[in-house]
């Protein structure tokens, strides 16, 4: 008796250490940085003030660089045939980064490509987040690691890095030869190939960018290329002399829990701040925090047009869909126009402030993307290409249908029971 009440001690204190070193670990991945935003940021300037800028390039990093030319890319049709030409011309080196790799044909042209360049002699860097590629098939890899590709997962599951496993790279950046680069919203899978002719094929834009600030996005992947491998990527190679190619202005900058955390949220409230006539979003998940919120109605307030477009039926998670919901009764009250998207699931990340100044990349309007991910964009400051990008927008309006206060307030009793228990992990959805 007295061997099994010690054993029954030891089990108790075992099981006792284990549940806390569980609780301390979800505890560390629903944490956000210490320091956050606390407070509104106030209407001073319009995006056309050279003061806005001088403060977008200060606060955000990287400088506002003139002498680039970026082309827009609507939808796999378009954007996977321009990032393989670009692969298939590759000299020197390619970098590439994604957060979704998945089997399937797309994933299959993407690493024949790269491993041809790699074979023909050409550095190829990979870096894929771990989770993204769960459903990326361990011969897709082998191929291309046997061609002399060098790939790297990125925060794997070891024991060392619990704490940190929500923690991943949404980034989309692929460069090559340190002069093409393109980032985006769209992932390495089939679900992205077509023109979004149906519910299995996503509405995505991807973005082809020439010019100085292609040094930027070659710098934003060796940020996680140095975390994960150790090794500092340089060299005319990765950062030869890029001379202007066009006239529009850009930066491209990124975040981190790790450093830089607040940079996406700190634009979107800067840029919504200083809105003047119009606000154009395309948001695969538009879920504002407060700060965010306060802003949009504040913009309204100031009479600023404002105009969101959110998927509709066809959603990837349910989750985000009612954390969103929960929060457009205020918004619709201020007369925010919310559209959702019909076709199918629309996954653009899209802002347009006063047809100026435009910002894209792989960032979403949620706490995730403003605080967890690992996230990069690319703001352009242009407005010729704030006209092209409102153009798309008006198109990816034809097929909505507009949300009312109305149909809020007459959301099944369901969906607002469930909301109370999703509100609360929204920064995890």
């Amino acid at each position: 008796m007295k061997h099994w009440g010690r054993t029954k001690m030891i089990l108790t204190v075992l099981v006792t250490i284990a549940l806390t070193v569980l609780v301390v670990v979800i505890a560390q991945n629903f944490s956000t940085p210490e320091k956050k935003l606390e407070r509104r940021i106030e209407h001073h300037y319009a995006v056309s003030d050279r003061q806005f800028v001088r403060e977008m390039s200060v606060l955000l990093g990287p400088s506002i660089l003139p002498g680039n030319h970026v082309e827009d890319l609507q939808n796999g049709d378009e954007i996977f045939p321009s990032m393989l030409e670009a692969i298939a011309s590759a000299k020197k080196t390619i970098t590439f980064e994604t957060y979704i790799y998945w089997s399937g044909e797309i994933g299959k042209q993407f690493a024949e490509a790269l491993s041809e360049r790699a074979r023909a002699g050409v550095e190829v860097r990979v870096t894929i987040d771990w989770v993204g590629s769960a459903k990326m098939d361990d011969e897709l890899l082998d191929q291309m690691k046997g061609a002399g590709v060098e790939i790297v997962r990125y925060r794997p599951l070891r024991w060392y890095n619990l704490g940190r496993l929500n923690n991943r790279t949404h980034r989309k950046i692929l460069v090559v030869d340190g002069k093409v680069g393109f980032t985006g919203g769209v992932g390495i899978a089939d679900i992205w190939s077509g023109h979004a002719q149906d519910v299995d094929h996503w509405r995505d834009m991807h973005f082809r960018i020439e010019g100085p600030v292609v040094a930027q996005m070659q710098a934003a992947f060796n940020d996680n290329w140095i975390k994960t491998s150790g090794v500092v990527l340089n060299g005319d190679g990765y950062f030869p002399e890029l001379p202007p190619v066009g006239d529009q202005a850009a930066h491209m900058f990124i975040a981190s829990p790790s450093g830089g955390s607040e940079s996406m949220h700190l634009m979107y409230l800067m840029s919504i701040a200083a809105a003047q006539k119009s606000i154009d979003m395309e948001a695969a998940y538009f879920v504002p925090d407060d700060l965010a919120i306060h802003a949009l109605l504040a913009a309204r307030k100031r009479g600023v047009r404002v105009r969101v477009i959110v998927p509709g039926p066809h959603i990837d998670s349910e989750s985000v869909r009612l954390a969103s919901k929960a929060q457009w009764g205020d918004l619709l009250v201020a007369g925010v126009e919310i559209y959702e998207y019909l076709p199918t699931m629309m996954h653009n990340k899209l802002l347009i402030i006063d047809k100026g100044m435009v910002s894209v990349g792989s960032t979403n309007f949620d706490p995730r993307s403003f605080r967890l991910n690992d996230e990069a964009s690319l703001n352009v400051y242009d407005r010729a290409f704030a006209e092209r990008m409102t153009q798309v927008f008006e198109e990816d309006l034809k097929p909505t249908k507009r949300y009312t206060f109305e149909t809020w307030e007459r959301r099944p009793w369901r969906e607002k029971f469930v909301e109370k228990f999703v509100l609360p992990i929204r920064s995890q959805l």
